[in-house]
Parts: structure tokens; sequence; C-alpha cells
């Protein structure tokens, strides 16, 4: 595939890994939060793209997952969009049950701040909404 087609076409041309699989980065998109990142395989990508609810594939689990359908912590997308070689994806998502999107009870799954500089690695944890 020409990378003119991939970068400036007009069609949706998926580059998974060899894995099969895409990235897919997901905000709030009411206020652009990050939210999680996760992976889609070719059929979470069109469950999405057809159902408008996020799927995605568990890698752990290895296996379809349709976020919310065990917490009701359901993702409806606002918008879908790809990067300008097509192996990641991104979702604006309005949360059914925001204070669930983590599995942890959070509204984020990235809680815990990286300690940078001399001597840092450490972790700090944040609030249960994410934030300090």
């Amino acid at each position: 595939m020409a990378s003119h087609e991939i970068e400036e076409g007009a069609r949706l041309l998926p580059r998974f890994d060899a894995a099969g699989l895409v990235t897919a980065v997901v905000t709030d998109a009411e206020h652009g939060g990050v939210l999680m990142l996760a992976h889609m395989n070719r059929e979470a990508l069109d469950l999405s793209i057809a159902t408008g609810i996020a799927h995605y594939y568990s890698r752990s689990r290895q296996a379809l997952w349709k976020k919310g359908e065990t917490s009701g912590a359901f993702q409806t997308i606002v918008e879908m969009r790809v990067d300008c070689d097509q192996d990641a994806v991104w979702l604006r998502v309005a949360v059914a049950r925001p204070d669930e999107t983590c599995h942890t009870g959070r509204t984020t799954c990235f809680y815990r701040r990286v300690e940078l500089g001399p001597g840092g690695g450490g972790l700090t944890t944040l609030s249960p909404r994410g934030h300090e």
C-alpha cells in the first residue's frame, strides 16, 4: 500500500501489528482527559464503528471486550480518529458511569504519577477521581 494512500487517502486502512492489533487512545469527550489505552483487533474496530460503542481486544484474556458490559460504564463514541500511518486510533467517548472508567473504581486508568528527575521513578497515587 502506498504511503500517500495511507496518509492522505479517504479510506480507513488500519495497519494492524504482528499480533493483529492497533492501539486505541481513549479520552473523555467532555473534559478531554485521558481515560485509558487499549487495543483493538479487526472485530473490535469493526464493531466499534458499526455500533458506536467502544469494543476492545483484551491481550490478557485473549478475547473481545465490550467496555462496560459488566460494569455498566459503556463508552459511547463521539468521535473516532486515526493517526497519520493508521496504526493507532483515538476515541473521544462519553462514559455512561464515569466514576467506573477504570476497573479500580477510578475515573481514569492513569491515576499514578511517575516522579521525575534524580532519584525519580517512584509513583504517586492520585485521588479516586484521577487528579490531585
